[in-house]
């Protein structure tokens, strides 16, 4: 069985981490096949949404795999496989890591089967909407091991939740249940475990059925204007309003509305 599954279904990828018996930990293999999946999600013209989540009901993602990657990724331990090999290449490079300074272009949803924590808190923050069941926990445990969250949780986790309920978290490395994150406005729904996929779809298939253009721009800008100055931001969003403004898709919108009929978008 893949550590990661791949599903492509109407315009939907489902990604999913399968190693529940490692709490979902991420090893170099995992982190490899998930850079891959994120590569398709964003190269491929048939995707235009991806839902991401774990096998199992305890966690998540439990962060990287402190006994494989932790070591790898520090130097204490040298390359052994050709995954290895294949992450520090990932890491080295100028790009980076997918959620972290590489981007899928798409709208990415977590289903947060159980825990996130650590780098699994990392992967949510680099998502655009997030369901989580009752019994989830969230949070960066890894200044109780002296370590640095630096999958971008010092820079997202105070735009995304309260400053001084953010700087708690990162500082203490306590964890918040999944309704106390919906409070904060870090979770949008918090739903049994049986409802968890079927409402991440759902989401998933509403975004699908409106223009791809648009939806990629919309979310372009909102993460390209957070934190800029208010004129330099209105000129971004003003560039990409003008690209969609000038696609194909922008004139069936309206023309199907008119006609009394679903669009047919083409993205274009």
């Amino acid at each position: 069985m893949a550590v990661v599954d791949f599903i492509v279904d109407e315009n939907i990828a489902r990604i999913t981490i399968n190693r529940p018996e490692a709490r979902n930990a991420m090893s170099p293999e995992v982190m490899v096949r998930l850079n891959d999946a994120w590569i398709q999600v964003r190269d491929s013209d048939s995707i235009r949404v991806a839902v991401l989540t774990g096998t199992g009901d305890k966690a998540f993602c439990s962060g990287a795999d402190l006994g494989l990657t932790a070591p790898l990724v520090t130097g204490a331990r040298q390359p052994e496989s050709p995954w290895d090999e294949r992450l520090l290449e990932i890491l080295a490079s100028d790009e980076g890591w997918f959620l972290i300074r590489r981007d899928t272009v798409k709208p990415v949803i977590a289903a947060i089967n159980g825990h996130a924590i650590a780098g699994g808190m990392e992967l949510v923050l680099g998502t655009d909407i997030r369901v989580a069941v009752p019994h989830a926990k969230l949070g960066l445990q890894e200044v109780k091991w002296g370590l640095f969250p630096a999958g971008a949780a010092t820079v997202r986790l105070p735009q995304q939740m309260p400053y001084a309920r953010a700087m708690e978290l990162l500082l203490t490395g306590d964890l918040i249940t999944a309704d106390q994150a919906q409070a904060l406005g870090f979770i949008n729904h918090v739903v049994a475990p049986d409802e968890l996929l079927p409402t991440a779809m759902a989401i998933a298939q509403k975004i699908v059925a409106n223009g791809p253009l648009a939806v990629r721009a919309i979310r372009r800008s909102v993460r390209d204007c957070v934190g800029r100055p208010e004129m330099e931001a209105l000129n971004t969003e003003a560039a990409l309003a003008s690209e969609v403004t000038a696609s194909e898709d922008a004139v069936e919108g309206p023309r199907a509305f008119m006609e009394k009929r679903k669009p047919v978008f083409r993205g274009r």
